[in-house]
């Protein structure tokens, strides 16, 4: 008998949870709090007091709760992570509002519909069940800000998991894998450096610093690095790029087709695989600035170079026979050998000991496009995920 392909369809009160979070704008550079406001509230109204950990400024704020075990205990336990900030949609041409959830044919519509707030309005939307049922152990919920700017709003969220002494067994990270249990990413990190020259007419360029000049210098490195790693690995095959890459994707500088520019300013990442050592990489860079800082001050001594770590993320490396894999593929993740290029919160997860793997709902390709949107059989699957673990969790 042949397997039934009919679509699966999702629930309405899940449909209904996605296009509240949707509906409100939790671009990165606003604040999130009305959106963990509402989500706060449910969480309350299902008999459970959620902790939120604010940023410095008191304008975001991550939210951790605790559904316990039947017998009152908090340790151990599934954690189902997500993040609550989108990305902009500034100069995207949208065919809809994309702060007002919208179903067209077998597709949600959106921003945040594939990352993440689907995932997020799933298990928002299993709340009352999981107050309801006698859990043999307990399941926590950790949704973040300022993930899309480099996971920033995690590390405190973890830290609170890890002071609180939760010790949970696994972890789920909800970004957009269609569905599939995906055991490892890259590591990211984002360095910024800023290059301070001296002007000068440019009929005089002795008399100057010419900024830009020394910052290219700096870019050919970078590629030549990239280059390295692309001919001599490390390798890793899961991959779709099985090795470490490096590329600058921002600079400026410059004020005057007519005169040496005192400032240039450029931001590169470099994405590793797990054989790179990230705090080594960050040295040679440094190395490579400090080089040319040197060469800038003999022209001047004024002359300096700035380099800062902007962000910097753990990569994903779950063991292929992990405990976590098994359980999350029995509750209806599609099992998979591959690994993804993008970064997640999951490396930070496991870092602080818990293990992890990253599946949700969506495929990677529709997130921050314009008309970013989710297959309504995709947001069934993990509606079925979360129903399965609840059930594997009763008592």
């Amino acid at each position: 008998m042949p397997a039934d392909t009919t679509p699966l369809t999702p629930s309405t009160t899940t449909l209904d949870w996605i296009a509240r979070l949707i509906g409100v704008d939790t671009t990165s550079r606003d604040s999130n709090l009305p959106l963990i406001d509402v989500v706060a509230d449910e969480i309350r109204a299902n008999g459970v007091e959620p902790t939120l950990i604010p940023n410095a400024e008191g304008t975001k704020a991550n939210l951790l709760a605790t559904f316990p075990a039947a017998d009152g205990s908090t340790t151990g336990g599934i954690v189902l992570s997500g993040h609550t900030d989108v990305v902009p949609v500034d100069g995207q041409r949208w065919s809809s509002d994309p702060f007002t959830s919208e179903v067209r044919g077998d597709r949600l519509y959106g921003r945040g519909a594939c990352d993440m707030k689907s995932f997020v309005g799933a298990v928002v939307a299993k709340l009352p069940q999981l107050a309801a049922e006698p859990l043999r152990e307990p399941v926590h919920l950790a949704f973040s800000y300022d993930e899309e700017v480099g996971c920033v709003g995690v590390i405190p969220l973890v830290d609170e998991i890890v002071r609180r002494g939760l010790r949970p067994r696994a972890c789920i990270v909800g970004e957009p894998t269609s569905m599939r249990v995906i055991r490892g990413h890259k590591s990211i990190t984002l360095i910024r450096v800023a290059f301070h020259g001296l002007a000068a007419h440019s009929s005089l360029t002795p008399q100057g610093v010419n900024a830009i000049e020394h910052a290219a210098q700096l870019v050919r490195f970078v590629r030549s690095t990239a280059d390295r790693f692309r001919a001599d690995g490390p390798f890793d095959e899961f991959f779709d790029v099985p090795f470490t890459t490096a590329t600058v994707n921002e600079i400026s500088g410059g004020i005057a087709v007519n005169t040496v520019p005192a400032e240039c300013a450029l931001s590169f990442e470099f994405r590793s695989v797990a054989g790179v050592d990230v705090d080594e990489m960050i040295d040679v860079f440094r190395t490579e600035v400090r080089r040319i800082e040197t060469e800038m001050q003999a022209e001047n001594p004024g002359a300096r170079v700035e380099m800062s770590v902007a962000a910097s993320t753990p990569g994903l490396d779950t063991a292929p026979d992990a405990e976590v894999i098994r359980h999350v593929t029995k509750w209806g993740g599609e099992e998979s050998p591959a690994k993804v290029t993008y970064g997640t919160e999951a490396g930070l997860f496991q870092r602080a000991g818990i293990p992890t793997v990253v599946c949700g709902p969506g495929d990677i390709a529709q997130a921050h496009t314009a008309d970013e949107f989710v297959e309504l059989d995709q947001i069934a699957r993990c509606e079925a995920l979360l129903d399965n673990l609840v059930d594997d969790l009763r008592s």
